[in-house]
């Protein structure tokens, strides 16, 4: 009897506590938070397929459900755009955590199209030399858990073993890219953050060639994201103590004056304290996701090591889903604070245009210059960042999209340059190119030229439509600064044009392989957006402007 007494206590006392004690059901609206059910639920198929089909039908199985998948979600987007949720009947849903509005939809729609296109390079195998039996295989590692060089990994390799598994990871990371803008309080942003960020550090980890180093390239992900992680969420907590909610709107509120501040420290130096230290140590981890300086050094390390359509993928769908968490953190929550941020905007983004355009002129190898040239164009995105008004919002929109597929596109044609090795990523490797093969090489230079920001592509409207919109805002020593790291950084994309078209190609160079309608479809794609948005572009600059407005 005495052992149960505690039990028959709390029973008690939860009887008497009656409707007081029972936790209400949470209220949400499926209808809008569809495109990441959508999402998570194609991830789910994938894992069951995993487990419950056959090795040899899992590979065509995980293609079609990633797609369709990801086809639906952008259906769902679309419709949602289409009703007004952009516009006039902006939301928020899921008890307020989640936001329904023009720039939530809009980024989303990029990161379904960007994940599209991703899911298309993933798919590519006939790049890499057949398995047994002329079997073809991907550039994916035979078996993930398998010791580099062992020979398990060995036994795995000649049974024809595939890491499908890699479909169902981008599902996971494409539904957390697709939260992270749309959270409306902290806590969703963080979990959105883990989300996408865990099955990227599995995935960076995955090349066939070169183990070590995408194994090497995995852990500094891992652990230097870990420590990004950590900031966020002590920044969360602290601005929790500030404003007694983790509402990015209820900090609005309290930052503005409209709600008290916490009874406890009240207007004092201690709750100030509170407030700007948070905001930096958030502001932390959203600049490490968009590669900014000085939280930078884990890029090119990361970008060289990392299968090469999973960087493309990561640098292109990461910096749409990052800056629009910042976007929405500094716009919604703290528009009160912009004297307090904006001075150390101009600092980071400074450092990270002038930093990422000199190192890129460095670099030896192609995706070294890439991850740099990255660097550098998230410092070109921060400047619209700081412009704080609705034409801000709108061109960091247009940017985002522009950049995204032209760094697909890009990544895409690194991985047909290769030898025996693999790709042939030193720049040494691609004197020539332009002679053994004049197409890639075209392509290849138009998406420098585009990087550069050179009139007739999306790189040049992009650029053109962040500095006026920083102008406009009283930036222009910092769109000096800007001009002056786009002339920097169009150097090392001439140089590259240069050693491909005006050098002799080496007897012993790389061969480009012939791709598979995959990824052919994918470098089309990237061609097509950046000659549109370069030669075509005021549609999408006033459907960026449309979806440029937060609700709080």
């Amino acid at each position: 009897m005495t052992a149960l007494a505690p039990a028959a206590a709390v029973h008690t006392l939860w009887t008497a506590a009656g409707d007081t004690a029972s936790i209400p059901a949470p209220h949400l609206e499926y209808g809008q938070l569809a495109p990441m059910l959508v999402v998570f639920g194609a991830a789910l198929v994938g894992i069951l397929a995993e487990a419950f089909l056959p090795r040899r039908s899992r590979y065509g199985a995980q293609v079609v459900i990633a797609l369709l998948g990801l086809a639906g979600a952008f259906a769902v987007v679309v419709s949602l755009a289409a009703r007004g949720y952009a516009t006039t009947k902006a939301d928020l849903t899921a008890m307020g955590a989640v936001a329904i509005d023009g720039p939530a939809l809009f980024l989303q729609g990029l990161i379904l199209l960007i994940a599209v296109v991703a899911v298309l390079s993933f798919a590519e195998r006939r790049l890499e030399p057949s398995g047994p039996g002329g079997a073809p295989v991907d550039a994916f590692a035979p078996q993930a858990a398998a010791v580099p060089g062992s020979d398990q990994e060995k036994e795995a390799a000649r049974a024809g073993f595939a890491t499908t598994e890699i479909f169902p990871l981008t599902m996971f990371a494409v539904g957390g890219m697709l939260l992270f803008p749309a959270a409306a309080d902290l806590l969703t942003m963080f979990v959105a953050l883990e989300v996408f960020s865990l099955p990227l550090y599995l995935m960076c980890a995955l090349a066939r060639r070169r183990r070590l180093l995408s194994q090497e390239a995995a852990v500094k992900y891992f652990l230097l994201g870990a420590f990004a992680s950590a900031f966020f969420l002590f920044g969360t907590a602290l601005l929790y103590g500030y404003a007694g909610t983790v509402s990015l709107g209820g900090i609005a509120d309290v930052v503005s004056g409209q709600t008290q501040l916490t009874p406890a420290l009240g207007n004092t130096t201690e709750n100030d304290a509170l407030l700007l230290i948070g905001l930096a140590m958030v502001g932390m981890g959203l600049l490490f996701k968009v590669a900014a300086v000085p939280f930078h050094a884990w890029t090119p390390d990361v970008y060289q090591g990392a299968p090469t359509a999973v960087t493309g993928f990561m640098a292109a769908a990461t910096k749409v889903a990052a800056f629009g968490a910042l976007l929405r953190l500094l716009y919604v929550a703290l528009p009160d604070m912009r004297w307090d941020w904006r001075p150390v905007m101009w600092g980071v983004a400074i450092l990270t245009m002038i930093i990422g355009a000199i190192l890129a002129v460095t670099q030896t190898d192609v995706k070294r210059l890439l991850a740099y040239s990255s660097i550098a164009h998230a410092g070109f995105i921060l400047t619209g960042v700081i412009a704080t008004d609705k034409a801000g919002i709108s061109a960091v929109l247009f940017y985002l999209a522009a950049y995204s597929f032209v760094t697909l596109g890009a990544f895409a044609v690194v991985t047909l340059v290769r030898d025996a090795g693999g790709e042939a990523t030193h720049l040494s490797r691609w004197a020539g190119l332009g002679r053994r093969s004049p197409l890639v090489a075209a392509v290849f230079a138009l998406f420098l030229l585009a990087f550069a920001g050179i009139p007739l592509t999306s790189g040049f409207t992009g650029k053109f439509a962040v500095f006026q919109a920083a102008a406009s805002g009283g930036a222009v020593p910092l769109v000096i600064v800007g001009v002056v790291a786009s002339a920097i950084s169009a150097f090392f994309y001439i140089r590259v044009i240069v050693l491909m078209f005006f050098s002799d190609p080496k007897p012993d160079g790389p061969s480009v392989a012939v791709p598979s309608p995959l990824t052919a479809t994918a470098i089309g794609l990237g061609v097509l957006v950046t000659l549109v948005l370069g030669v075509l572009p005021q549609y999408f600059l006033d459907l960026a402007d449309k979806a440029s407005i937060f609700v709080r």
